[in-house]
């Protein structure tokens, strides 16, 4: 059985708070797991129902059904949870096309933003700091497990990109044509807030405005969702540079 004490700390683990606090974050389901356990982060400790993990017994539980329910932050837990330490910050490569994330606050988003950086090979993305955590549990799940592939860094974003040396992009109704824009293979593309878009300080950095045409008859869909928009812009940027 687990004690007071861990079911505490584990359930602790759902705030921001407290996963900075311990340098913890939870994951949860066998592929999920796997990925992080095949990747550089560190295990803490595994929890699960089902002895189907190749780790040493230090790392591991088994527990009931009725104890993984108590820990887990899903409606309807799958087989196990893993606590893992979030590691270090690492440095951003400049020398490539990087992402930028002005505020973007729904977990969904960010877990599917991550997702697409993995899939269009994009190794840096970079967040201001008042963009939801990477390490809330349901950005980690929307990632399935590309977070162990791509680098997701918190920082000042006005500060770094006034220092970048390389070209700014950001989306606006009344950019070019991303279809026709020249499109290079080094620079930041940044993705505004759900709600309000790119923040008029960031704004004002941008020297590459660019816009995704709408095609339908009436135009009246005032945005694209910004995962959506991430998702064409990457894709027009890497079939460009192929």
């Amino acid at each position: 059985m687990l004690s007071k004490n861990q079911i505490k700390l584990i359930k602790s683990l759902s705030q921001k708070k407290f996963r900075s606090q311990h340098g913890l974050f939870t994951v949860e389901g066998v592929k999920g797991i796997t990925e992080f356990i095949n990747s550089s982060f560190q295990l803490n400790h595994i929890y699960t129902t089902d002895a189907i993990f190749n780790v040493d017994d230090e790392h591991f539980s088994i527990i009931s059904d009725t104890d993984l329910k108590k820990i887990s932050q899903l409606k309807s837990p799958n087989t196990a949870l893993a606590v893992f330490e979030i590691p270090e910050a690492k440095s951003i490569d400049t020398s490539q096309l990087i992402v930028a994330l002005d505020d973007v606050r729904d977990p969904g988003n960010l877990g599917t933003i991550i997702r697409l950086c993995d899939w269009f090979g994009i190794k840096d993305l970079v967040c201001s700091k008042a963009t939801v955590d990477s390490y809330n549990s349901k950005v980690v799940q929307a990632t399935m497990g590309s977070l162990t592939r791509v680098n997701v860094s918190y920082i000042d974003l006005e500060n770094f990109i006034s220092g970048f040396e390389g070209d700014i992009f950001g989306t606006f109704m009344d950019g070019e044509n991303i279809y026709s824009a020249n499109l290079p293979n080094q620079g930041v593309l940044i993705m505004g807030n759900e709600a309000n878009g790119i923040s008029r300080a960031i704004e004002n950095l941008v020297n590459k405005r660019l816009a995704i045409p709408r095609f339908g008859t009436l135009k009246a869909t005032e945005s694209l969702n910004v995962a959506t928009a991430t998702a064409i812009c990457l894709s027009e940027f890497k079939r460009k540079a192929i």
